[in-house]
């Protein structure tokens, strides 16, 4: 029996590392690759966009046996490089939260939520499941954060390392995992690195390595699992 997969991007040139994948195949409700029928979902960039496409998608079509978020990310780690595709493990809001005089406090540190609240462990969203283990075999794992504003100051890079000690930085990723983890829907995520997190200067950027990269271990993946 085939595996149904919904495979949810960002943008047109991350669903990109799908279409392109030697071997696959159309059909009229998405691509088929070795035992995975694909749907994909492109929602738009940000959290926003990615919580309404992907309730809109989740509230008209039936259910997938797995949901996947693909696409690319910023790395805090010089052992994390340009090119790595990863595998993030841990998601959290890391700018949701309120600026006082002394510094960002969370939400949680604020009293606001409970770090604990289902789909949280500590203030944090867990990717634990067969998926993400079967993934692991091959690729890194990653702590990650998302954002709203992707970071380009020392300020912020050095805010976010001491509240949260990541790997890798979306915009996106948090959003996925809430949703699929709230709809108890099985779920993970692999992010190709095309940039370092640092003061923002896009010509030590590589989306296009990054991208093929992130094409060529989503055909691993899928013709694994």
């Amino acid at each position: 029996m085939a595996l149904k997969v919904l495979l949810i991007t960002a943008t047109d040139a991350e669903a990109e590392a799908l279409k392109k994948i030697q071997g696959i195949k159309s059909c009229p409700d998405g691509f088929l690759l070795g035992q995975s029928e694909v749907s994909l979902l492109v929602t738009g960039v940000g959290s926003i966009a990615t919580s309404w496409a992907m309730t809109k998608w989740l509230s008209s079509n039936s259910r997938p046996d797995l949901a996947i978020n693909i696409g690319i990310a910023g790395s805090f780690r010089d052992d994390i490089e340009i090119g790595d595709v990863v595998v993030p493990v841990s998601d959290c809001f890391a700018d949701a939260g309120i600026e006082t005089g002394s510094g960002f406090i969370t939400l949680e540190e604020a009293g606001l939520a409970d770090p604990d609240r289902f789909p949280f462990t500590d203030g944090k969203i867990i990717a634990e499941n067969k998926y993400c283990n079967m993934a692991m075999n091959f690729l890194k794992p990653a702590k990650a954060i998302t954002v709203n504003s992707a970071s380009g100051s020392q300020e912020t890079i050095n805010r976010l390392l001491t509240k949260y000690n990541p790997d890798i930085e979306t915009m996106e990723g948090a959003t996925f995992f809430y949703i699929c983890s709230g709809g108890k829907l099985p779920f993970m995520a692999l992010r190709s690195i095309s940039n370092k997190v640092e003061p923002r200067n896009k010509d030590k950027w590589n989306i296009p390595l990054a991208l093929i990269n992130l094409s060529e271990k989503l055909k691993e993946f899928l013709l694994i699992v």
